[in-house]
């Protein structure tokens, strides 16, 4: 097993308001592996952002400690800790390139602050966007460039000075699916290619599920539960976990007397995931009372009975969607069955 290269024990965080003292985290504790990557999700307001910037003390902890590579980041000097958020690129959401540098420019700008010097940084800066597939673009600015653009050379801003570990906050959510879709394969190329250790906050599970070798769930400034992604998506422990994964399915659909029907299967292809399509569509559940069906000849042949939800508007919607797309069906009462 890898070492963690980042360890979080019992940090807490309080911000000072107007209203009094609002506490954003409690009792956070985690370890992320070296050259994983590993997604931190939650819903708005759950702490996420706070803990991103946390983690590399732009926001300092009210308690608990940070280790980065066995060193904890509340003991260093200033110098110290500038030295090693060296070490943790960043990238945005809105991206925060500077619009009046070139894109060759925004690339430079960290190599700048450390005191790279000028031929050095550009030619480091013209290998990175190599890497996200821009080098043709060095001489253009943000406003010539689309989002995935704008997000190809943030990603290349914070690889310039060689981090260790890549903190990426919310990085896609102002992406297009497919856009999100070429940043996620770029993170996990980057992961791959040189090691480095990739932490993705994000609300989306979709996300997760695309990159992420591990996963922390955080609810209500706490951490609900963390696990390989492949073990929470198939079995989450948490409230949370079901809400997030499952989505309106964790919601508990109430049955007790309502109606029934029997839907008819009498030449559809046996492949047609019928059911399925009927609650992903109507976005409710129903309860599967009795089937009996069989494919004959790649034919769904045979019948079912399904009890639709108490809630009439839902059970109204279902008996809609099966009308639409032409399946027969017909109410049962129990003495049918």
């Amino acid at each position: 097993m890898e070492q963690p290269i980042i360890q979080i024990s019992h940090l807490g965080k309080e911000f000072q308001t107007t209203e009094g003292k609002v506490r954003a985290l409690g009792d956070i504790n985690l370890e992320i592996r070296q050259g994983e990557i590993f997604g931190i999700i939650g819903l708005s307001g759950a702490g996420k952002s706070t803990l991103v910037r946390c983690i590399n003390f732009l926001e300092v902890p009210t308690e608990g400690e940070v280790l980065f590579e066995g060193r904890s980041l509340g003991k260093m000097s200033p110098q110290e800790l500038r030295s090693t958020r060296q070490s943790m690129g960043m990238i945005f959401q809105q991206f925060n390139l500077l619009a009046q540098r070139s894109v060759l420019r925004n690339v430079c700008f960290p190599l700048e602050l450390v005191g790279t010097p000028k031929a050095e940084s550009k030619a480091r800066a013209m290998e990175l966007l190599k890497t996200v597939g821009l080098e043709d673009k060095a001489a253009a600015y943000p406003a010539q460039l689309s989002g995935g653009q704008k997000q190809r050379v943030a990603i290349a801003r914070a690889l310039a000075t060689n981090p260790k570990v890549i903190l990426c906050d919310e990085a896609t959510s102002a992406l297009d699916p497919n856009t999100t879709k070429s940043i996620l394969g770029l993170l996990k190329e980057i992961n791959r290619n040189l090691g480095v250790t990739v932490i993705v906050i994000t609300h989306e599970m979709a996300v997760i599920e695309a990159i992420c070798d591990r996963v922390a769930i955080i609810d209500q400034s706490h951490i609900a539960e963390v696990g390989k992604v492949s073990e929470i998506f198939s079995e989450p422990k948490s409230k949370i976990g079901r809400q997030l994964i499952l989505g309106d399915a964790a919601r508990q659909v109430k049955f007790g007397n309502s109606r029934q029907i029997r839907i008819i299967f009498d030449g559809r292809e046996s492949t047609e995931p019928v059911i399925s399509n009927m609650v992903l569509a109507c976005k409710t559940a129903v309860n599967i009372m009795y089937a009996q069906t069989r494919d004959v000849g790649g034919i769904a042949m045979g019948q079912m009975i399904v009890q639709l939800p108490d809630d009439e508007a839902e059970a109204n919607r279902a008996l809609r969607y099966l009308e639409t797309v032409k399946i027969p069906y017909e109410e049962v009462s129990e003495h049918d069955i």
